[in-house]
């Protein structure tokens, strides 16, 4: 019997269907042939934290299959070459396969284009020349992409950036630096975001460009690969940009209108966050009830102790009405509205509600949960970050404030 009441429109539906089958044929099949490899952190990795070649052609594999298959750039818009299917689509998917996959399956997380790695709205922006250039190699998933926007003196704060693009000739020269830039150490390029207009920025009314710079420029340099919770390698790197000259044609939109393209990606990157929280919520309670009725205790399963089951139906209700603001998030958006209180609401409350079910599923496991063999651990961690991530819990709650006072009140 289903647990919710809301419906997906067709096409969402047989996508998602899609994406399962995509999962069982193309994903699973690889984790089995080379758990060895990809299980193993420590394995995977290079001494400077980067993939080795192996599973990078791996990743590589899946995500060029993805794309192939129509799956990767489906959200993207069509005007771009992508599927266009919106909102609830890229919620739908992506909390289908951290459903799925939890931890475990990781290849899997890369079957739909993260919005700041691949095709997304934020690209539709693109100059004629820049789209004639590079676009079709990005919608194939032959190179990705990254959104270098945050700084080390300007994360919640976006707008108090200090990365600038001064005119040179008929471009621009580019200095600063940026750090917590997701898929840095592979991608392709880089969406930066850089002061145009000082005096604007300064005073918080734009003065913010977008462009696409390549990760290979002259004066680009890959500082640090971050590594956190001790993990042996990671996504997220440092950068810095020494004197980087930008042509006319690297301009992504309008000039001075870049913070407008920072907050779409954000918005993306909330439902995403939303979506992953709940598929790996639900994937954590599940593994936790199948081991209470398995595991015996004191003579009976451990599923008869409510010390034991009442912290995981407490987070049954919690993921359960995640999953229903979450949705309410994506159709408000898809409907055209901006929904910045239902989507702060959804991804404060999703990411909290996921961890929190992760942490109570390792508990109900005892020990065993804290194994690598559940990945249970490594789904915490994750879901721990994203509790920072496109906007924290607390400027989340700010911009709920904020939107009631302002006469939002609707709930």
């Amino acid at each position: 019997m289903p647990a919710l009441a809301i419906d997906y429109p067709d096409e969402v539906r047989a996508a998602v269907e899609g994406i399962e089958a995509f999962l069982r044929r193309e994903v699973f099949p690889r984790h089995d042939k080379h758990g060895a490899l990809l299980d193993d952190p420590h394995r995977r990795v290079t001494s400077a934290g980067v993939f080795i070649p192996e599973v990078r052609k791996i990743v590589d594999e899946v995500r060029l299959a993805a794309a192939e298959a129509g799956f990767y750039a489906m959200c993207a818009p069509k005007s771009i070459g992508g599927g266009g299917m919106g909102c609830l689509a890229y919620f739908a998917a992506h909390e289908r396969i951290h459903h799925l996959c939890g931890a475990k399956a990781w290849l899997g997380h890369h079957v739909i284009s993260h919005w700041a790695k691949g095709p997304s709205p934020v690209i539709e922006k693109l100059t004629a020349e820049a789209k004639s250039r590079f676009l079709a190699k990005i919608m194939s998933g032959e190179q990705t992409l990254c959104f270098g926007l945050s700084e080390p003196g300007a994360g919640s704060d976006a707008a108090a950036i200090k990365t600038r693009a001064s005119p040179e000739g008929e471009g621009w020269r580019l200095d600063g630096a940026k750090i917590w830039t997701t898929n840095a150490p592979y991608a392709d390029f880089i969406i930066v975001f850089a002061v145009t207009g000082p005096e604007r920025a300064a005073a918080r009314r734009g003065g913010i460009s977008t462009f696409l710079v390549p990760a290979k420029a002259e004066g680009v340099k890959l500082d640090r690969i971050i590594r956190m919770w001790g993990s042996a390698g990671g996504d997220e790197a440092a950068i810095h940009f020494d004197h980087v000259r930008l042509e006319p044609y690297m301009l992504v939109g309008e000039l001075g209108a870049g913070f407008a393209t920072a907050l779409q990606g954000v918005d993306l990157g909330r439902i995403y966050n939303s979506a992953r929280s709940v598929g790996m919520g639900r994937w954590a309670l599940e593994m936790a009830f199948a081991y209470a009725k398995a595991r015996e205790a004191f003579g009976h399963p451990i599923s008869e102790y409510q010390g034991v089951t009442f912290p995981l139906a407490d987070s049954a209700m919690q993921v359960h009405a995640a999953h229903l603001m979450s949705l309410n998030a994506a159709r408000l958006k898809d409907m055209g509205h901006p929904a910045v209180k239902e989507l702060s609401m959804a991804k404060a409350y999703a990411v909290q509600a996921g961890a929190l079910a992760l942490d109570r599923a390792i508990q109900a496991h005892g020990a065993m949960g804290m194994t690598n063999e559940l990945g249970l651990t490594e789904a915490y961690t994750t879901l721990r970050k994203v509790n920072v991530a496109d906007g924290s819990n607390e400027i989340l709650r700010r911009t709920i404030v904020r939107r009631m006072l302002g006469g939002d009140l609707d709930l």
